[in-house]
């Protein structure tokens, strides 16, 4: 999947960030957990205080992005309420994870480690 330059307004990436910033709240994500997974430097992530606030994002901040906010809609289809909103945070004893938290395994992955990453949902 391609997406043309960065062709969203700030507006768009106001409002991305800030539905991002719930689903980090949600997920109990720690401000290093929530800047890992959109591979931004924790002192530039925060979600926007006022309009214009908004950092501008690259092309792979907004492929991950929208990769989040997927894994968040599918976990909430699939699953109950506290699974769906414990699960990227919760030790994972499955093959694939061997222990570690699924928050830990992707933000591992993006950061450029080799790691056979399946698709998690």
């Amino acid at each position: 999947m391609e997406i043309e330059g960065n062709s969203f307004s700030q507006v768009e990436i106001e409002v991305f960030l800030k539905a991002y910033s719930r689903l980090a709240r949600v997920w109990g994500l720690s401000e290093h957990e929530a800047s890992g997974l959109l591979g931004m430097p924790e002192p530039v992530w925060s979600p926007p205080q006022e309009p214009g606030d908004a950092p501008s994002l690259t092309e792979d901040q907004l492929l991950r992005l929208s990769a989040v906010l997927g894994i968040y809609k599918a976990l909430e289809l699939y699953f109950s309420k506290p699974l769906a909103r414990t699960w990227m945070t919760r030790p994972n004893t499955g093959p694939l994870f061997l222990g570690a938290r699924p928050v830990d395994v992707v933000t591992f992955a993006l950061h450029g480690h080799r790691f056979r990453l399946l698709c998690l949902v």
